[in-house]
């Protein structure tokens, strides 16, 4: 059986630093093994399909080393199902028809995280902000965008996301990535 993932890369590409060309990324996964290899834009979004049962932890391990060994810097990923993604985005708190991709984020994360985890930062004090938690995600609403917000500043504090990989995607590439891993 086939199976569709998208791999969520952190951290890369930006100002420049951490280079992984999307064309390399799926050539790279093509030597993986595996099929169907697309990129969604510039900031390391892929899907993938792959006949493998391994769990999505075993995929990101391979898929962390391989990184490292053709770039020379390692990289904290995601592998999450299509199934999962969906969950994601139905599950959302927020009205996100309504919204702009740029007010609402998914903060997607390595394992199970919970209220205690944030129970440090202040949400009333950042309102209208707001966030809410879900199977391994933080939904994030900025209406003025993650740029200026001050409670995205507080729920990503490296402190608080300490033994987790944490990796955020805007509204627009959480819809995208459903589209693209959708069976069918």
């Amino acid at each position: 059986m086939t199976t569709t993932y998208a791999l969520l890369l952190r951290g890369i590409n930006v100002s420049g630093h951490r280079k992984v060309p999307m064309a390399e990324l799926r050539t790279l996964l093509e030597e993986l093994g595996h099929g169907d290899v697309r990129t969604y834009l510039q900031s390391g979004n892929a899907v993938f399909t792959t006949d493998d049962d391994a769990p999505e932890d075993a995929l990101t391990a391979v898929i962390e080393d391989a990184i490292e060994r053709r770039f020379g810097f390692r990289c904290d990923c995601l592998v999450r199902d299509g199934a999962y993604l969906a969950a994601v985005a139905e599950g959302c708190p927020y009205p996100a028809a309504e919204l702009e991709g740029k007010q609402l984020h998914a903060v997607y994360y390595s394992a199970p995280v919970t209220p205690d985890r944030f129970a440090a930062v202040d949400a009333a004090a950042h309102h209208p902000e707001s966030f809410a938690l879900g199977d391994r995600v933080l939904y994030l609403y900025t209406p003025d965008g993650l740029g200026r917000s001050k409670l995205a500043e507080a729920v990503l504090r490296p402190s608080l996301n300490k033994g987790v990989v944490a990796t955020a995607r805007n509204w627009n590439t959480v819809r995208r990535l459903v589209e693209m891993t959708a069976a069918g």
